[in-house]
């Protein structure tokens, strides 16, 4: 909590989709995230469906299949094993995973 503070990107929780978007929008921005980010529906069916939380690191391929699944993070997260994941899931000559 004293991150969320100090990073200000502390909100009371939504109450609705409108607020949910609001509060991701502004986590975003506010923390710089760099990579595409998207928003779950409000009945949070992803997170359900994909046991994300606490934290996952998710590679999905090409046919859209799941192609890596992290053990819960941040101490779960095997930045090898997802390299190699990677490398299995994009040809050579399209990746320079490094």
């Amino acid at each position: 909590m004293e991150s969320n503070i100090k990073d200000r990107v502390l909100f009371a929780s939504p109450k609705n989709e409108e607020e949910r978007a609001f509060v991701a929008g502004a986590c975003v921005r506010k923390l710089g995230i760099e990579f595409p980010a998207v928003l779950d529906e409000f009945n949070n069916a992803t997170e359900q469906a994909y046991t994300g939380w606490p934290d996952r690191l998710y590679l999905i391929d090409a046919n859209g299949r799941i192609a890596y699944k992290s053990k819960p993070g941040p101490f779960g997260f095997k930045p090898d094993d997802l390299k190699v994941a990677l490398e299995r899931a994009v040809p050579a000559q399209r990746t320079a995973v490094r």
